[in-house]
């Protein structure tokens, strides 16, 4: 018998998920160092042709992008990851003014990189913590006059339900100033076809990517997942505007988690949900602008792999 004292948030998480009758688990727990490790190689797959549009509209609309904004800009970065593909908008920044970047991720590796290749452009203050949790410290600190630029990139909205994004952006709404913005990159309704591939790739990155998250319920939880029993599965929900990430059971198989105090029983077939990555027309991005407190100043779509770069103001 296990004793019931959950210590962490993630205990009580996978236990949460693992006993619905359609067994989840919180896609943010993909992103430990290794994980986001993993991730970073993804955006380099042929396949995955998301990452490269989100870095061609921020290269070629920079200038822009950041002239709408005016000056005395802070910007803070939601899922930073090593903040590569926000250079060409903090370079900018850099030829008006001096540069002030928070990013916030929950990866100490990743934000030690961005951090290590962004400081020449200006003053990086890395923020290991939540999205919320680290936009609210960053509105803490920000000084008289200053405009606040958050950076909401890759589509990371689309991992959230249509409820849980309004609510989402509902609450970085609550947390600007009328006038702050929000750069929103969402990737857009695409063929099957081209979709599948980038969360299925024939060399196998995004299997691993996925199975890391049982790796890391093993290591941190004193679990006994044995890999070799589940696969990596892409779908796609036509209706929905969705690819859903699952891990499937290969057979009838009992798990334990002893810092969950938990054994969980799956059959043959069964799945465990682990990430969701909605897809949005242009339109639905200004409707849902409107629904948490935003407009939808200027809108970039990539023509190669159709991606959008959506600038709201705070109203």
């Amino acid at each position: 018998m296990y004793a019931l004292a959950f210590d962490n948030e993630f205990a009580r998480d996978v236990r949460a998920g693992l006993t619905c009758a359609q067994k989840t688990l919180p896609c943010r727990y993909l992103y430990d160092d290794v994980g986001s490790a993993l991730f970073e190689a993804i955006t380099f797959l042929p396949e995955y042709g998301l990452t490269r549009a989100d870095a061609r509209i921020l290269q070629t609309n920079a200038a822009e992008i950041t002239g709408l904004l005016g000056g005395c800009l802070v910007v803070a970065e939601l899922g930073s990851g090593t903040g590569a593909k926000t250079r060409p908008i903090l370079e900018q920044i850099g030829l008006r003014q001096d540069v002030l970047y928070y990013p916030i991720d929950v990866s100490s590796v990743a934000l030690e990189h961005c951090e290590r290749e962004l400081a020449p452009l200006g003053e990086i203050v890395p923020l290991q913590m939540s999205y919320l949790e680290g936009l609210r410290d960053v509105v803490e600190k920000r000084q008289r006059g200053e405009r606040l630029l958050v950076l909401f990139l890759g589509s990371t909205i689309g991992n959230f339900e249509p409820d849980a994004a309004i609510d989402f952006l509902t609450s970085v709404r609550q947390l600007l100033a009328r006038g702050d913005a929000l750069l929103l990159g969402t990737d857009l309704v695409k063929p099957w076809a081209q979709m599948i591939p980038a969360y299925d790739d024939p060399a196998g990155v995004t299997a691993a990517f996925n199975m890391n998250l049982l790796s890391r319920i093993n290591r941190e939880l004193c679990a006994d997942f044995d890999l070799r029993q589940f696969r990596h599965v892409a779908r796609y929900d036509a209706e929905a505007q969705r690819i859903e990430m699952h891990l499937l059971s290969r057979r009838n198989q009992v798990v334990s988690i002893q810092r969950a105090a938990l054994d969980v029983e799956f059959l043959a077939g069964e799945s465990i949900w682990t990430e969701s990555s909605h897809k949005f027309r242009p339109d639905q991005l200004t409707a849902m602008s409107r629904m948490t407190g935003f407009r939808l100043e200027r809108q970039w779509i990539d023509e190669e792999w159709p991606f959008a770069e959506s600038l709201l103001f705070a109203d």
